[in-house]
């Protein structure tokens, strides 16, 4: 498995790593504990050390499973988690109501975004319990909300640092602004964003910022929930639970128009004898700016298969010929 640097960190890590927001079940129709700690093992076993978690994935199951799997394997795992999504306040940004199955209208849960210093600090600390750990890698805040100014959050971000609570330092679903009030105060190392063949927003702005100063990019979705596996066609039915069952993007309409974009790429994933799923990962992490490609996983043997990703060379040609079909197909679907 290659690496890559998460920034100025010093800290390399796998350029596919393992998500484990399905894992915590809450908006993927449930989770299999045992199956995932078994999928935690595999990914380490596989050279995949860089592994994201949040404590909102599952409300802090995500992270007690990853805790569980990574005893006698710390030291071979580059941890990610995050801060600032939290339920037991009504300060910041109100983002959603939810129960334990996901997001709701009528949920009991209210998610509300706040990177305020005292709570970055609290959840540091909680996560880390469930981590089992006295350290995580990488801290990152998870969404970005205006009632507090950025500066205090990086401050308080600094001083875990200090420390020894945190390796470095991150954001996720942040605008280039936003990162330019982070690093006024200090080193940003890795900014995590929504990127696929079919999410291109970074490509004009984010990507060329990231890679002018150093800051690593991690994509997350790069499969789009499943949809460039192949293995998401029209007639697919989602659980009870699954964000898939109600979301616009699965659509039978538009899982028509993914499957036929797929059938123009199919050629290139056949020459390389890989799966299409395979050729969407390898073709994410040969993106300029694109250093590490976030890739979920419930199973071994879909952690095996995205672990091979790494392997896929595409050429220059064959960018070119994914990225003219991409294009060509973009117009005529939901993204």
């Amino acid at each position: 498995m290659r690496t890559r640097p998460l920034g100025s960190s010093g800290i390399e890590a796998s350029v596919v790593a393992l998500g484990t927001w399905a894992m915590g079940g809450w908006m993927w129709g449930g989770s299999d504990d045992d199956a995932a700690v078994r999928a935690i093992h595999a990914a380490i076993d596989r050279g995949m050390n860089l592994i994201d978690t949040a404590p909102i994935y599952g409300f802090g199951l995500s992270e007690q499973i990853v805790g569980r799997a990574l005893v006698g394997r710390r030291d071979r795992a580059v941890i990610a988690t995050k801060c600032g999504m939290v339920c037991n306040t009504r300060r910041g940004r109100a983002m959603m109501r939810s129960t334990a199955l996901g997001p709701s209208e009528t949920g009991h849960i209210e998610v509300y975004v706040f990177n305020g210093p005292e709570s970055v600090a609290r959840e540091c600390e909680d996560s880390l319990k469930r981590l089992r750990t006295d350290y995580i890698d990488l801290y990152q805040t998870h969404w970005q909300e205006q009632q507090t100014p950025y500066e205090d959050t990086m401050a308080a971000l600094l001083k875990l640092k200090d420390r020894g609570k945190v390796r470095a330092i991150g954001v996720c679903n942040a605008t280039t602004a936003e990162m330019d009030r982070y690093r006024a105060v200090g080193p940003l190392d890795s900014d995590q964003e929504k990127y696929s063949m079919i999410d291109r927003r970074l490509d004009a702005e984010q990507l060329p910022y990231c890679r002018a100063h150093n800051i690593a990019v991690l994509a997350y979705s790069p499969l789009a929930l499943g949809l460039l596996t192949g293995r998401v066609g029209p007639e697919r039915e989602f659980a009870l639970g699954d964000m898939r069952r109600t979301h616009r993007r699965f659509t039978r309409e538009n899982r028509a128009a993914i499957a036929a974009l797929l059938a123009q790429i199919e050629p290139i994933a056949l020459a390389h004898r890989c799966t299409l799923a395979q050729l969407a990962i390898a073709w994410t992490i040969h993106q300029p700016g694109v250093t590490h490609a976030l890739v979920g996983a419930r199973t071994e043997a879909q952690v095996a298969e995205n672990a091979a990703a790494a392997s896929v060379s595409i050429t220059v040609d064959e960018r070119a010929q994914m990225n003219a079909a991409i294009a060509a197909a973009l117009p005529g679907m939901v993204v």
